[in-house]
């Protein structure tokens, strides 16, 4: 498991890979770990914790999380 205390590319990589296996998400390519800067890295943390914590997630959860991720991706 990742220390995920720190605020690192590798570790934004392993939350953004673990959220888009658990949303299962058809356009996961398009969502990849380099689109993301540590600036943001607690937000990140927070939607992984909140995906990984939750055992069912409804579609209305999964499009809000991927809205989410989209504002948070680097322009």
């Amino acid at each position: 498991m990742a220390h995920l205390n720190e605020p690192t590319e590798e570790n934004i990589a392993y939350m953004i890979d673990a959220i888009k296996a658990k949303l299962r998400m058809a356009s996961a390519a398009a969502m990849q770990p380099a689109h993301f800067s540590v600036n943001q890295y607690e937000d990140i943390k927070e939607l992984y914790e909140i995906v990984t914590e939750k055992q069912n997630i409804s579609i209305s959860e999964v499009e809000g999380i991927v809205a989410e991720l989209g504002r948070l991706r680097n322009k």
